[in-house]
């Protein structure tokens, strides 16, 4: 079996990793834009997880393609795709984009006779890799369906039309990211209001099943690390949100947030205690205002 990932960052390494480990026989090819700009880590990164670096058109001989890249380049992806792709591959998108836009990929990427299969991860890939669980959503059948359990894959086939597992990780991360925006506002404004200290006993105190200060400490650190990230993928939600007609305001200022996050925390290495990392954000982001 050879896999193919378009898009070669931390999703896509995971998968690769952990595959490796559970079926040593499985070929990895991936095509990174990256690599167009000789970025040296993408290729080192491909080289040390056992991937051969390859044109796009070079997936072309992969059984199953991986579409990993940032939320905003999904559909032009599976555009870019249609020119290669072949009956007999599926196609798994696993970006974090609303139910729109992976219907219009699963229209583009049909049209090529490959089977298109929105996937949707529902929590960090890390430290499980593949085995992290996933919804699938679009026609499945039998031999990739014995192929992933196979593989090993904790996955839960949830509609036959593409769009209604994302339409889960979407509504789901308004919750989940939209928890960890509030967390990071609040500490700011205990931070530069001088009361830090007595917020995080009396959060605590009052919600003593969330575990703070350890809790507000990893939704902190998380948004510096990977806020970029999720604040694309928030703007889907936004996207998801008003085409059902609902309050898209609150998944914009949730990717707002996480976006400042993003930005702010690079460089930045979190300290040992959790109020200095705080202290430092702060500063960073009344210094750019």
């Amino acid at each position: 079996m050879k896999i193919g990932f378009i898009g070669f960052g931390e999703a896509a390494r995971a998968f690769a990793s952990s595959i490796a480990v559970h079926d040593a026989t499985v070929e990895f090819a991936a095509y990174d834009v990256l690599l167009e700009g000789g970025d040296a880590a993408c290729a080192e990164a491909m080289l040390a997880h056992g991937v051969v670096a390859l044109p796009a058109s070079g997936l072309a001989g992969c059984d199953w393609i991986v579409s990993a890249v940032t939320a905003d380049q999904s559909l032009a992806a599976a555009e870019a795709a249609c020119a290669w792709l072949r009956p007999g591959q599926v196609y798994f998108d696993i970006n974090s984009v609303s139910p729109q836009r992976k219907r219009d990929s699963a229209a583009v990427v049909g049209a090529t006779g490959a089977t298109y299969l929105d996937m949707a991860v529902m929590a960090p890939v890390h430290p499980k890799g593949h085995r992290t669980p996933v919804l699938v959503a679009g026609p499945t059948d039998d031999a990739t369906t014995e192929r992933l359990v196979f593989l090993d894959f904790r996955f839960e086939v949830v509609a036959a039309e593409p769009g209604a597992a994302t339409a889960i990780k979407m509504v789901r991360s308004l919750f989940v990211k939209g928890l960890e925006a509030i967390t990071v506002e609040a500490l700011l404004a205990a931070q530069a209001s001088g009361c830090l200290d007595y917020v995080l006993k009396s959060v605590g105190g009052s919600y003593p099943g969330l575990g703070w200060p350890d809790f507000a400490a990893y939704q902190f650190e998380r948004t510096l690390r990977h806020g970029t990230r999720r604040a694309a993928e928030m703007r889907e939600s936004a996207a998801t949100m008003r085409t059902l007609g609902l309050n898209a305001a609150l998944a914009a200022a949730i990717a707002d947030t996480q976006a400042e996050m993003g930005k702010a925390g690079r460089g930045v290495s979190p300290a040992e205690r959790i109020e200095e990392t705080i202290a430092r954000v702060v500063e960073r982001r009344l210094s750019s205002r």
